[in-house]
């Protein structure tokens, strides 16, 4: 194995070449330093990353056990009828696949011979095959792809509420397999649950965390409801309708139908959406079955489910800071954790959240826990906070006009702003009549009374506007005071302030 030394570059007139040749050991890598790192006698120069500053602390042996376990993992292909069948598709021209009838209606029947739902030939559903063959191969082949990631968690929640394994393609065909997607109505996720029935079904939406964005949690609010519909019509295909629609319109169109039950039957019947609904599922479910009799080729997936683990967060973290932290890119983070709306893991007593990651990643959070959530917090404490004097109640006080003043002075007596006073007062002019009650609001210690003091002693820093603007007296006034003094002011000086 290479060794790799890191050292810090020090600018000091001398060689940087004789200085990394001349380190002994690894040192501590300081922030806002270069590393450089010299392999096999080559010198490389990056940037410090902040995972680079906090010191972070590795377990070796614990890292090949997870390695061994990832390569078990990755060895699996639960989807090996989409990879491995290369000798079936051999000399297929892949520009214009042909699928007879007869060959789809053999097809058809392999199929409903081994599932609930009752996939029949028709001609409907053999012309949404062929233009999904010739127009969205590109598309099917990323969604393939993508369901190696979804579809072992898919399984595992249908397998464990006794829902046909099947349902996975209803994913498919509601969200195309993006957990963030939202419809012009606002159903959202991999399910597409519409609010009141997500949260009919336990998943928690509120301004931090939408769990119907949550591929476990949504899967498995799917699932219920699946089991819920079925309970109603004991048949999967109109489950499905429901599904879609809703089971009032499901409802309405058997009665419609004369009472009919199959779904062919009812379809005239349900909202046109719904109507292309199960045509759609059962597509998808002959094209994965089919994939590489039609030379389908999708790319084995870098990321696997069972390759990731979680830990429960403590303390509310950003991801961007989990991402320095741990020298892992934020889309990633994103990637895993998509039901996190403002890419923030909240604490709320009572409401766990997790974080989930690749196994390795999670093994050095895990290792160093406090270095993260001390790192988060203190690049959480360089963001501007509120001014306090801004955050105390304002509070009025009348004012009465008196001979000699304007608004200005009034203005500089209460650390106000002119515009202010005639805003408060509904003044139109600077005009003041003395005897006229003005209301002032003030806002704590922030509002001052005039300076008792007759005069005042220069310090180092002072300038007349914040002398006149202390003891409530106008620039004016105080050069008119103070003829001789003003020109320049130096510490020690006494200004007269009446």
């Amino acid at each position: 194995m290479n060794r790799i030394k890191k050292v810090s570059l020090c600018v000091l007139g001398c060689s940087m070449f004789a200085a990394t040749a001349q380190q002994p050991a690894v040192e501590t890598v300081l922030k806002d330093t270069i590393q450089i790192k010299q392999l096999e006698g080559n010198l490389e120069i990056q940037p410090v990353k902040a995972s680079d500053t906090l010191g972070m602390a590795t377990f070796p042996e614990v890292d090949t056990y997870d390695q061994r376990f990832q390569e078990l993992l990755y060895s699996h292909d639960g989807f090996e009828y989409m990879f491995d069948r290369e000798d079936e598709v051999v000399d297929l021209d892949l520009s214009d696949v042909e699928l007879s009838t007869d060959t789809l209606k053999a097809r058809l029947q392999r199929i409903n011979q081994g599932t609930p739902f009752q996939i029949d030939y028709n001609p409907i559903l053999e012309n949404l095959i062929k233009k999904k063959l010739k127009y969205n191969r590109v598309y099917l082949e990323r969604i393939m792809t993508l369901s190696d990631y979804y579809f072992p968690l898919f399984e595992e929640q249908l397998d464990r509420f006794d829902v046909p394994l099947e349902m996975k393609y209803l994913a498919i065909v509601e969200s195309a397999l993006d957990p963030k997607i939202k419809s012009r109505v606002g159903a959202t996720g991999l399910w597409q649950f519409m609010l009141p029935t997500g949260r009919l079904m336990g998943l928690e939406v509120d301004s931090y965390v939408d769990e119907r964005m949550d591929p476990m949690k949504s899967t498995i609010a799917a699932c219920k409801y699946l089991n819920k519909l079925y309970d109603i019509y004991e048949d999967w295909d109109l489950a499905l309708a429901a599904y879609n629609s809703g089971a009032g319109n499901v409802n309405k169109a058997i009665r419609r139908s004369g009472g009919r039950k199959n779904y062919w039957n009812l379809r005239p019947y349900l909202p046109r959406e719904t109507a292309d609904y199960v045509p759609q599922f059962q597509a998808m479910m002959y094209l994965y079955t089919y994939a590489a009799e039609h030379g389908f080729k999708p790319q084995r997936p870098s990321r696997l489910m069972m390759g990731t683990d979680t830990v429960l967060v403590k303390k509310k973290i950003h991801f961007d800071h989990i991402a320095q932290a741990l020298d892992v890119d934020t889309e990633m983070i994103q990637y895993y954790n998509p039901s996190y709306k403002l890419d923030i893991i909240p604490v709320i007593e009572g409401k766990p959240h997790y974080l989930r990651l690749p196994k390795d990643q999670i093994a050095s959070f895990v290792g160093n826990e406090e270095k993260v959530y001390a790192f988060a917090k203190a690049e959480s404490d360089k963001a501007e906070k509120p001014d306090p004097n801004l955050l105390v109640p304002q509070s009025s006080i009348t004012y009465t006009v008196r001979k000699g003043d304007y608004l200005g002075k009034i203005a500089n007596k209460y650390r106000v702003n002119v515009s202010q006073i005639k805003r408060w007062n509904g003044l139109r002019s600077n005009n003041l009549k003395i005897g006229q009650r003005l209301k002032i609001m003030t806002r704590g210690s922030v509002a001052t009374t005039a300076s008792t003091s007759s005069t005042y002693k220069v310090k180092s820093g002072d300038s007349l506007w914040e002398i006149g603007k202390k003891h409530g007296v106008s620039v004016a006034q105080l050069k008119k005071l103070n003829p001789d003094k003003t020109s320049t002011l130096r510490p020690g000086m006494t200004l007269n302030l009446k």
